[in-house]
């Protein structure tokens, strides 16, 4: 195996031309509104050019650094957006603000909201068993009209498995959607994302972690003041307080998000007070 319009977003951003980027500790991150982000998805969808997008939070960034595997992926993606409030603070700091934090847990919304008027059709992939199939209920409710082309689960160690792989690869394919969302965390969903796209290169797709679960009520989310204050990772760890998220947060998150705050304000330092400079 070779491995109509969102209603109230405008035109006129997307069709300027490409966003410029910005990046933090050497990853590319769009300097783009929700509302552009969500418009780039559903139009590439439309014009079945392909596209790809990361929704960045600082796990992303420490990540970046760690593995040459998970930077190329950042690197190879179309898109990659500020899906967490540490990263628009250091924006902030570096003086090149990002406009918005850009979660995937709300694109997942206005996406399937721009399907429905669009006609387009959306596979989702990914989550706990089942929840993929409820969030396809969730989703028609809220859309009446939305085309949900499939809906998969993959097994546990399915990203070990070749056999398991080409089934995933088949079923996708054969419903040929236009968008697919992958739920199953970074860098496992982008990776099946750069497999996919061999055989749906017209597909749009988006890795949105946990938001299927967020959307199903499955997983409790935040309230919108905790996100707002960057706290959703003490809110999600409080309600799942795994040694796996323990170490992520507290561990590794922590000190890695000094490091970009202290990164970002020498790049301020550098920079002198003069012009905004993109990546």
């Amino acid at each position: 195996m070779a491995h109509t319009l969102t209603p109230g977003y405008s035109t006129n951003d997307v069709s300027a031309g490409p966003k410029p980027r910005m990046r933090l500790m050497g990853a590319p991150i769009g300097v783009v509104s929700e509302a552009y982000a969500v418009q780039s998805i559903i139009d590439a969808a439309e014009a079945g050019r392909g596209h790809w997008t990361i929704t960045a939070n600082l796990d992303h960034l420490r990540r970046y650094h760690r593995d040459p595997v998970e930077q190329g992926l950042i690197d190879e993606a179309d898109l990659v957006v500020a899906d967490g409030m540490p990263l628009i603070w250091a924006s902030r700091l570096a003086g090149e603000p990002l406009p918005e934090r850009v979660s995937g847990s709300s694109m997942v919304w206005s996406i399937c909201e721009g399907a429905s008027a669009r006609g387009q059709s959306v596979f989702l992939l990914g989550g706990d068993p089942g929840v993929a199939e409820r969030a396809a209920d969730v989703f028609r409710d809220r859309y009446p009209g939305l085309e949900i082309a499939g809906t998969a689960c993959p097994p546990v160690g399915f990203e070990n498995d070749e056999q398991e792989l080409d089934s995933i690869q088949r079923q996708v394919t054969a419903a040929a959607p236009q968008i697919v969302f992958v739920a199953l965390g970074f860098p496992k969903q982008d990776l099946l994302i750069r497999i996919l796209r061999s055989s749906l290169p017209h597909a749009s797709f988006l890795g949105v972690g946990i938001s299927l679960s967020y959307a199903t009520g499955d997983v409790s989310r935040p309230p919108q003041w905790i996100c707002h204050i960057g706290l959703e990772w003490a809110y999600r760890l409080s309600q799942e307080p795994t040694r796996r998220l323990a170490r992520r947060y507290l561990v590794n998150g922590m000190p890695f998000g000094l490091r970009l705050m202290m990164s970002a304000a020498r790049r301020r330092l550098r920079r002198g007070g003069l012009g905004t400079s993109w990546g």
